[in-house]
């Protein structure tokens, strides 16, 4: 099932989420990203916008969520802050033609499919945090290069478990940590 908001235990430590986010982003995604299709709309994902607006020229955001009048809710607020925001009811449509997918929700089965993703998309997973959470489907580990923020994920995230149980991903597929990466 999917929910549409974060077991985040403070404001600050779901600004640090953002804010890893848009670092990984920073060195990650294309430099002219400029669309976005965010999955979820609770605490973690509302901040995800201004973030990735510090790293990109982020203009249009689209919001997907489980929660219809969530979604609403937020992309009212992101149109407050001047972004083209609109509420995104066919998630595949959306996501092949953003430049950029996050995904913060508390799903535990994939909503993002490798098949839809574009060559050059950067596909942020952020709520995959524990071993019966997923919000990718396995192509997606077949079609990307795979940054983690900590080895810890390696461990514990079940966006990577999933695709290394099945053999589609080794933990020696991924690329590098976030500390190395900004080295």
């Amino acid at each position: 099932g999917v929910r549409s908001v974060s077991p985040v235990p403070n404001a600050n430590t779901s600004r640090r989420t953002a804010a890893a986010s848009a670092l990984a982003a920073r060195f990650l995604s294309r430099e002219d990203s400029s669309s976005m299709v965010l999955v979820g709309a609770g605490r973690v994902a509302s901040l995800i916008p201004d973030a990735y607006r510090a790293v990109r020229p982020l203009r249009t955001v689209g919001v997907w969520d489980i929660n219809a009048d969530l979604a609403a809710s937020l992309v009212a607020k992101l149109t407050r802050t001047g972004l083209q925001a609109h509420v995104v009811t066919d998630l595949e449509s959306a996501v092949a033609q953003a430049d950029i997918v996050s995904c913060a929700t508390l799903s535990t089965r994939p909503l993002v499919h490798g098949s839809w993703l574009r060559p050059g998309t950067h596909l942020d997973l952020i709520g995959g945090f524990t071993p019966q959470m997923r919000e990718s489907d396995d192509e997606c580990f077949r079609v990307a290069t795979v940054f983690v923020d900590t080895d810890e994920a390696a461990m514990k995230a079940g966006d990577l478990l999933g695709p290394i149980a099945s053999g589609v991903f080794a933990k020696d597929d991924i690329a590098s940590d976030l500390t190395a990466l900004c080295r």
